[in-house]
């Protein structure tokens, strides 16, 4: 018993937005034959709004197989930064890693070097590929052999050259596995041992030297934009994500390495349950804890004990620990991985702590000793690693193979047999139902930025060019189809099924439990589960351009029903377009700017219609005072808003509140704790402006400054989701999709006259897929106790102030797509509502 602790084969290219172009002879195909909350608040975000002003565009970074092995790359140096926060830890600031790979660069012909991408902030991230010399012709020919495994076919492994991938600081106060990467590699490059030439024979290292510079530099878990990277990968919101993205996607690792800290002792995963039921989990298990049975052995041999040095010995979560260090959901990067073909893949947690309170606590000697002992232990991980692919290169390939294999073959999900590795129980066992294919009608921009992810993911989807029938009806021309009998079929299904409820099997989840791009993102998407049916497609390289204005010269209207329908009104009302806000809650151009809608149209992808009518409510521009956390900030800018980010502290020391429509509030922000200057400012704002709130924070908010006659139930901490919700035509609710996501949930109940319900928790579930159990002490906060009240509330207070009060999470960590327009409706309303009575 463990302890219990809680703690179509298509290839597919990525090219710039335009239009596809139907082959000449379009193929038949027949679908029948075949075998952590980001809580940094107002301090952060003013960082955030720098970069998003300021920092360079990230780059566009793919490899080139044109060029043999090494590369000799001079890397630019970075400006000197004394104020690295890695220097007082003995550590190598980021300034000095470019120099130092331009050094190891010259040692030998192993070490190769290159940017491939830029950080939020517009720093450097660094790619380091260490093997054996190769021409160009064998650069190509592995190149051969790393498709021919993705298609799932055999190849002589003994020509290949198994690609391994170490990710070093993606929590960037995390920082001794960039230290590790430099460490092995400069032994890598010098090192005269038989054994390092026949695994540089043999494979290929890839080191991201550091993939959160951002963090890194400033001493925090988070980018420059205050996101957690280690949340991002079905999501991809950040330019470091994408980067890491496609370091897996264009070298498709065997075996990765994550490296973190701190955990004492060393945590290794494996993990516990429940495991992501998507992946070929049989194949994974067993290789992956082999891996880390000799990780462990490779940091005891180090000779570190608890009582020399303070560390403990090596825990791997699947061995030791009930629940509470799950694979479950695809956010991490050692869960994102498997979906590229990694066998292995491992969260490595080297035990010294040397951030938070101890970085600024502990003298710098403690601080240096702790970080020694943590670039020891990292460095062993990754040689233990790299030693289990020499020593195991043919298994692995043909384990890659074997997962490509079984998705191109349309196989059922296995069932891993009980026993594979010692401990491996029936609560270890998950799958799936993989349906025949899914079908993604065309048309909409939500459509096309969901398949516009799919494909930037690798997911080989097509477009229908004639009309077919499946599941027994008839799908139009342009139809996305999106196979299920392909290679990467567990990451397409990750991303495209509800989910599973996995409420019942287990009580504690280490993050989120649910996410579904399908019922998320705004997109209609349909399983077809009708095992045979004949579609003629191409393969989409982009999805299919949606924009358009109707001819004539009439007013327009454009629905706020997608993030790029909101992108491209704030970009008509920055332009001083004089826009109403009609009663069906569509925005109204006049005729006079049809050109203009013409640009947002093409720039957006955004379908205007004839407006039925040209009453309604002025709007423009809406100018947000935030008081909210750092993924709320990135989306509220990124939909195209003029945020300026507040707090209790920015308040107490004075704000002015004219240049201010709407306050926003979900983090950061106590009505109680305003000093009574801040609070008389306050109170003025909200007789002429708007509020918004999320959570706890602006629930409290909502009852301290005397705005709505509501109670918040707060549900368990712990519960995340997709929801089913029922919508009302108000105007936040009108237009609203049938799912959300809530974290933390909450319901509004004793409503006031003068609220109104914009949204309510269906009275079936409401649960769809995550993780939401009752409070264990007394059965209270439950999806039970949710079922029918109200999720989203509005109203004006009995100052005039109009007022909206979210009780789900529509724009958590950038992800649910589809409940952004909600979140703009809000702003819009409580802006437009205040400025008609503003004197």
């Amino acid at each position: 018993m463990r302890l219990r602790v809680l703690i179509p084969l298509l290839s597919v290219l990525l090219v710039p937005a335009g239009t596809a172009t139907a082959d000449p002879t379009p193929p038949v195909r027949d679908f029948g034959n075949g075998a952590d909350r980001n809580e940094e608040a107002a301090g952060v975000g003013e960082s955030a709004a720098k970069i998003l002003r300021e920092a360079a565009p990230e780059l566009s970074w793919r490899p080139d197989h044109t060029r043999g092995y090494p590369r000799r790359t001079t890397l630019p140096v970075p400006q000197e930064n004394p104020a690295d926060a890695s220097i007082k830890l003995g550590l190598v600031p980021h300034h000095a890693i470019a120099a130092r790979l331009n050094q190891l660069q010259a040692v030998g012909d192993r070490v190769s070097a290159e940017v491939i991408g830029r950080s939020a902030g517009g720093r450097d991230m660094y790619l380091v590929t260490v093997t054996a010399p190769e021409s160009a012709s064998e650069t190509r020919r592995q190149e051969q052999l790393r498709r021919r495994i993705e298609s799932g076919h055999p190849i002589p492994v003994e020509t290949y050259k198994a690609p391994v991938f170490i990710n070093g600081n993606i929590h960037g106060n995390e920082w001794e596995g960039t230290d590790a990467n430099l460490r092995v590699i400069e032994e890598l490059a010098t090192s005269t041992s038989p054994q390092i030439k026949d695994l540089l024979a043999k494979t290929r290292l890839y080191f991201n030297i550091t993939a959160n510079p951002d963090g890194r530099v400033l001493g925090q878990r988070p980018n420059g934009n205050g996101f957690d990277l280690n949340r991002d990968f079905v999501t991809a919101s950040q330019p470091e994500t994408r980067a890491m993205r496609q370091i897996m996607i264009d070298n498709q690792p065997v075996v990765m390495i994550d490296l973190h800290g701190y955990v004492n002792g060393t945590l290794v995963e494996p993990t516990t349950p429940p495991h992501g039921a998507n992946y070929e989990y049989d194949l994974f298990i067993k290789n992956a804890y082999a891996n880390a049975l000799g990780i462990e052995q490779a940091i005891l041999a180090l000779g570190y004990t608890p009582e020399k040095d303070g560390t403990f010995p090596p825990q791997i979560p699947f061995r030791d620990s009930e629940e509470g260090w799950d694979d479950w959901p695809p956010i991490f990067t050692p869960q994102y991985a498997p979906f590229h073909g990694a066998v292995a893949s491992h969260t490595i947690e080297f035990p010294m702590r040397v951030n938070g309170r101890d970085y600024t606590e502990q003298p710098p000697a403690e601080l240096q000793r702790r970080s020694r002992i943590n670039v020891d232990i990292a460095s062993a991980a990754i040689r233990a690693t790299y030693t289990f692919v020499q020593n195991n290169r043919d298994k692995l390939v043909a384990d890659q193979i074997e997962v490509f294999r079984r998705g191109a073959a349309g196989e059922p999900s296995k069932e891993v047999p009980l026993g594979i590795v010692p401990g491996f129980g029936p609560e270890d066992v998950y799958t799936t139902t993989y349906p025949r294919a899914y079908a993604i009608p065309s048309g909409t921009p939500s459509a096309a930025t969901l398949v516009d992810f799919l494909v930037a993911n690798d997911v080989a989807v097509e477009r229908a060019l004639l009309p077919f029938r499946a599941g027994g009806r008839t799908y139009p021309q342009g139809t996305y189809v999106v196979d299920m009998r392909q290679p990467k079929r567990g990451l397409a299904n990750v991303m495209l099924e509800p989910g599973a409820d996995i409420s019942p099997r287990v009580d504690a989840m280490y993050d989120i439990s649910g996410w579904s791009h399908g019922l998320l993102w705004g997109a209609t998407v349909e399983p077809i589960t009708e095992r045979r049916f004949h579609v003629v497609s191409q393969p989409v390289k982009v999805a299919s351009p949606t924009g358009s204005v109707p001819r004539g010269d009439g007013p327009l209207s454009l629905r706020i029903d997608d993030a790029k329908a909101v992108r491209a009104l704030n970009d008509l009302l920055g332009q001083g377009v004089a826009v109403t806000l009609a009663a069906d809650g569509g925005a109204v151009v006049p005729a006079s700017a049809r050109e203009a809608a013409r640009t947002v149209a093409d720039r957006y992808g955004v379908p205007f219609t004839r407006a039925a009518s040209t009453t309604g409510t002025p709007l423009s521009s809406v100018r947000i005072a935030a008081a909210v956390s750092a993924d709320e900030l990135f989306t509220l800018r990124e939909l195209g808003f003029a945020v300026t980010p507040v707090s209790t502290a920015v308040l107490n020391a004075g704000f002015d509140w004219s240049g201010t429509d709407v306050l926003f509030v979900s983090s950061g922000l106590s009505y109680g704790a305003l000093n009574p200057a801040a609070r008389t400012a306050l109170d003025a704002f909200l007789a002429r402006g708007g509020v918004v709130t999320r959570g706890g924070t602006g629930a409290a908010f909502n009852a301290a400054a005397g705005l709505l006659t509501a109670t918040a139930v707060a549900g368990r901490g712990d519960a995340n989701g997709v929801v089913k919700v029922a919508s009302t035509t108000g105007p936040v609710g009108s237009g609203s999709p049938a799912h959300s996501f809530v974290f933390s949930p909450r319901w509004f109940t004793a409503l006031g006259p003068e609220v109104k319900v914009e949204q309510a928790y269906a009275t079936e579930g409401p649960l769809v897929s995550g993780h939401w159990r009752a409070e264990p002490r007394d059965g209270s906060g439950g999806p039970e106790a949710a079922r029918g009240q109200a999720a989203v509330v509005s109203g004006r207070d009995e100052r005039g102030a109009s007022v909206v009060l979210f009780g789900t999470e529509p724009m958590f960590r950038n992800h649910p797509k589809g409940l952004f327009p909600q979140v703009a409706r809000a702003l819009f309303w409580t802006s437009s509502s205040a400025k008609v009575r503003t004197p």
